[in-house]
């Protein structure tokens, strides 16, 4: 079963594990025609849950990308506050839901986001 892809999405950044760069409360905007390069922030479904209900969705920066099979590796900026690929391994490429590119809220650190 594939997972539903929108091409933009919202999130919103939940925990401490991507901190300084995010804070929890931040508002994303994703875009899923964008395959995350080493260094940006990405959307994954965690790949602990069940792909059939959607499962949780987790905000993480990819540290690299197999060239083989696209499996993604995760890793939160906060190591110490972070389930990650260091946790659950490599993200198949269908549980990737694009590149986060634009905080929009809190209004005052709107802008774009850079890898």
């Amino acid at each position: 079963m594939k997972l539903w892809r929108s091409p933009i999405r919202r999130v919103t950044v939940r925990g401490e594990s991507m901190r300084p760069g995010l804070e929890p409360g931040d508002r994303l905007v994703v875009v899923g025609l964008l395959r995350g390069r080493p260094g940006d922030v990405v959307a994954v479904v965690d790949p602990r849950t069940d792909r059939r209900t959607g499962g949780r969705v987790l905000v993480k920066r990819v540290a690299a990308v197999d060239p083989g099979d696209g499996r993604v590796t995760v890793l939160g900026d906060n190591p110490a506050a972070s389930t990650d690929s260091r946790t659950f391994g490599p993200v198949r490429p269908e549980r990737v839901l694009g590149r986060a590119v634009y905080r929009y809220w809190p209004e005052q650190r709107r802008g774009r986001l850079q890898a």
